[in-house]
């Protein structure tokens, strides 16, 4: 078992109404060294979330209220990572859970060994758009200004107002400006995947992109390829 992240001592809050299945999780994830808090519905699991926070693993068979609302009210009040574990595994349900802001997908019965490789793979995306020694840490181009650092947007000034997911895949083009950056190489780097299921994701993700900054032509489409950011 890889204990890497766990280590750390990362506070890992579970929303899953079944007793026994979050009590034998929970006491696997803290042999593995991570910390636990669990709640038992959407209302408790939204109220759950704190600054401590590091990770949500949600079950969408909420007895209250259905889990995708759960995922986009805690999406509206954190950036926290969140991981959807639940029986539903049509490629539909994974597609409106990572609309809905999830990060990841497991598909229950699932290895909690492979929980525990998604959620390193999840906290470590979240840190991706931190800069690297000696790189900038923001961005201006078009008008448009990125912070990498504090995961701020300015068009022309103004705040904008992007998802986790958003701001992460402008993070991706900004730092290669001007230059292709193929659909795979963003979905490997902002999902963690080379699952090509979260193409037509990507493609709503920018789409939501342009519309919220209005610059329709600061991301180009280049058919076939990917996307690329340009000033124009």
């Amino acid at each position: 078992m890889r204990q890497s992240l766990g280590k750390t001592k990362m506070k890992i809050l579970i929303v899953e109404d079944d007793a026994r299945v979050a009590e034998a999780l929970s006491a696997y994830l803290r042999q593995a060294g991570f910390t636990t808090d669990r709640a038992g519905n959407g209302a408790a699991g939204i109220e759950a979330v704190g600054p401590d926070t590091e990770v949500v693993i949600l079950d969408l068979g909420l007895p209250d209220m259905d889990g995708l609302d759960v995922c986009k009210r805690i999406r509206g009040i954190s950036s926290v990572p969140i991981i959807i574990a639940t029986a539903r595994s049509n490629v539909e349900s994974r597609i409106k859970g990572l609309h809905a802001g999830a990060d990841d997908f497991v598909v229950k019965p699932y290895d909690v060994r492979e929980l525990i490789a998604r959620i390193e793979a999840v906290t470590r995306r979240a840190r991706t758009t931190a800069p690297s020694p000696g790189e900038s840490s923001n961005v201006e181009i078009g008008g448009t200004y990125i912070d990498f650092a504090n995961r701020l947007v300015l068009a022309n000034g103004i705040p904008v107002d992007l998802t986790p997911k958003e701001f992460d895949i402008l993070a991706v083009l900004a730092r290669y400006p001007g230059v292709v950056t193929p659909r795979d190489r963003i979905i490997r780097e902002v999902w963690g995947t080379d699952w090509s299921g979260f193409s037509r994701s990507l493609e709503v993700h920018v789409a939501s992109i342009r519309r919220k900054l209005d610059r329709p032509t600061l991301i180009a489409t280049v058919r076939g390829v990917g996307y690329r950011l340009i000033a124009g």
